[in-house]
């Protein structure tokens, strides 16, 4: 690509001005090196770049595929909710469920503690009593998202299927 035999001196090309006094504008007065670095110190070729890799870097998780055992005993898990619900007694449950990212593949799991109101088995959701910090839905979950169910109305559940 370059052969340093056929590029030419430098030293040759630009002798008739390589030795020339620097031009100083006579309207113009002598820019300090500080006042000439601020000029291009705003300047980003790169804007968002950073955003750009931090949002690339954000680790988020893939959703579990529950086997047939869990999904089993949230099965169970969601009609002892139910029966709670039907004699009048709303349980405190907490759940664990999948958020989906709102910009990437992926999300991640979280954890909330909250009474139900209700089971909605045709929307397939978990209506909650009050809506909690961290349900992105207005407090409902999908029973999709969900990953785990406990509560004092159902724990005895997790000892039947180990």
């Amino acid at each position: 690509m370059n052969d340093p035999e056929r590029t030419p001196d430098p030293r040759i090309v630009y002798g008739d001005i390589i030795h020339l006094p620097h031009h100083q504008s006579d309207v113009h007065p002598h820019m300090s090196i500080a006042d000439r670095a601020a000029q291009f110190s705003a300047y980003k070729a790169l804007s968002g770049y950073e955003d750009m890799v931090t949002e690339e870097a954000r680790i988020t998780d893939k959703q579990t595929e529950l086997g047939e055992a869990q999904k089993e005993l949230l099965n169970r898990k969601l009609l002892r909710i139910a029966d709670c619900l039907s004699k009048g007694n709303p349980p405190s449950v907490t759940m664990t469920f999948f958020i989906p990212d709102e910009w990437k593949a992926g999300g991640h799991y979280h954890s909330v503690t909250g009474t139900v109101r209700k089971i909605d088995s045709t929307e397939r959701k978990i209506h909650l009593a009050s809506a909690s910090s961290g349900i992105p839905s207005g407090g409902t979950i999908s029973f999709d998202d969900l990953l785990d169910l406990h509560g004092p109305c159902m724990d005895d559940l997790d000892l039947l299927i180990t």
